[in-house]
């Protein structure tokens, strides 16, 4: 029965090592996780800390965007009036132009006409051969 009784305490010591070694473990992971609960809230604490300075930013950067897109646009704009500006003050010479090239046209068909007629005129007082 010695040995039996000998096996069982060996047994229960080693049980008990296990549950101590199991505690021990637990007690580890309790620690860290409440390690990493602590620095998770942290985390929160600063993000919500920092979220209204984020959002200054980002609202003055939104503005600061469309202060530059309006100033484009002013600029397009103005362009744009002085192209049409120059555009009108152009027109009467364009007009001009485009009339002198009309007349030039017309003036050098009539002479087309004029010279086909003279041939025609000059082919019919031929004598007949």
């Amino acid at each position: 029965m010695k040995e039996q009784e000998k096996q069982e305490a060996k047994e229960a010591k080693q049980a008990e090592k296990r549950i101590a070694m199991e505690v021990v473990r637990l007690a580890r992971e309790q620690a860290i996780q409440k390690g990493q609960a602590v620095k998770e809230a942290k985390r929160e604490e600063k993000r919500i800390s920092e979220e209204p300075a984020r959002l200054a930013r980002e609202q003055e950067r939104g503005k600061t965007d469309l202060d530059r897109e309006q100033a484009i646009q002013k600029g397009q704009a103005v362009k744009e009036a002085k192209r049409e500006e120059k555009r009108i003050a152009e027109e009467p010479a364009r007009l001009a132009r485009e009339q002198a090239r009309r007349k030039t046209d017309l003036a050098i068909e009539q002479a087309i006409v004029e010279d086909q007629e003279a041939r025609k005129l000059k082919a019919n007082k031929r004598p007949p051969e």
